[in-house]
């Protein structure tokens, strides 16, 4: 219906406009030959005539821009005055975080969609320093954990414990201080390499910067560029490949020193070379830190101290790569699959 209107509308506009045209050229041509009007006024009106046309019709772009940009605007304000149900300052702090995390009987329904249970009575504990992988098949809830550990939302019901204490209980903006995550498309800014590595620590060093990079596999890419580490990445990281991204987001972790670490699919998207660099780099990062895992690949899941398999929102298994292949369950048939894949290819 938009689409018809608009075309009417520019059709009749068109019409209008030239019916002018020809209205005023019959006019004054005729006021020319009868000696009324001499051939330059005639040329002057129309010029005249046509300067204001084209002025008015682009003061009624200008208007369309500037009442697009109060649309946007009420959009961002209504954005910034909008009050999180969970409050971004306020509660316990940990003095010293060891990285014991346990879900008990959680369950979980978004608030767009509270008839549909993601979560049913999960309890899952990861002790400190402890690997976790997570998988299971697409639309099981393994994304949902993840999102759960850094409380951008809370259970439905159950309790989510730290170190024995309650995640509602703490500091939202401090819990999330001590979470690092390293997803499949990482967010970078518009700026330099430099400048998205330190967000991870707003006050880090140049030296701790360069520490973070020659960690995360990424120092030797980054000299390589003509500016070096004020190289800009453009937005989203354009300018970048992906495993590059990956390794940008993960020297930020790096910086960020998380005591929890949370691996939402980082390798799944990346090329072999890629990922076998993004590999290292991840095995450094998780030396002596909690990490969940949410894979697919064989490589990144078995080398986990457990694999927990979740599907329908529910666990399923657990226990090390090895036993669950033994079992012959779900994930033993989630890695017949994996292979199977692999070997049909040419």
């Amino acid at each position: 219906n938009r689409i018809r209107v608009i075309g009417f509308f520019m059709a009749g506009a068109s019409f209008g406009a030239y019916a002018s045209i020809s209205v005023v050229l019959w006019l004054g041509g005729k006021q020319v030959l009868a000696g009324d009007l001499s051939t330059g006024e005639l040329t002057s009106f129309i010029l005249y005539t046509l300067i204001v046309a084209f002025s008015l019709s682009t003061l009624g772009g200008l208007w369309a821009d500037f009442m697009r940009a109060v649309g946007a605007g009420d959009r961002v304000f209504e954005l910034m005055d909008r009050i999180s149900e969970i409050p971004n300052r306020g509660g316990q702090q940990i003095p010293v975080v060891r990285g014991s995390i346990e879900f008990s009987d959680v369950a979980f329904s978004y608030p767009t969609r509270p008839e549909i249970r993601v979560l049913d009575s999960v309890n899952l504990a990861l002790s400190p320093g402890e690997v976790i992988a997570l998988v299971g098949p697409s639309g099981g809830g393994k994304s949902t954990v993840a999102a759960l550990m850094s409380r951008l939302y809370d259970p439905t019901s159950g309790l989510i414990t730290i170190d024995g204490h309650d995640m509602r209980k703490l500091d939202p903006t401090w819990l999330r201080e001590q979470v690092g995550v390293v997803a499949q498309e990482p967010i970078l800014f518009s700026a330099s390499v430099a400048s998205n590595i330190r967000y991870g620590n707003p006050t880090a060093t140049d030296d701790e910067v360069l520490n973070a990079a020659n960690i995360a596999n990424a120092h030797s890419f980054i000299e390589g560029f003509p500016d070096g580490y004020e190289t800009l990445v453009g937005e989203r990281g354009i300018q970048l490949s992906g495993g590059q991204k990956q390794r940008v987001a993960i020297a930020r972790a790096v910086l960020k020193d998380p005591s929890l670490l949370v691996l939402d699919e980082a390798t799944s998207a990346l090329d072999t070379e890629s990922e076998y660099l993004v590999q290292q780099a991840l095995e450094r990062l998780m030396q002596g830190r909690t990490t969940l895992i949410i894979a697919h690949r064989l490589s990144t899941v078995k080398q986990a101290d457990r694999v927990v398999v979740i599907d329908a929102g529910k666990i399923v298994e657990q226990g090390t790569h090895l036993q669950l292949l033994e079992k012959g369950g779900l994930y033993g048939r989630l890695v017949e699959r994996q292979l199977v894949g692999v070997s049909s290819l040419p």
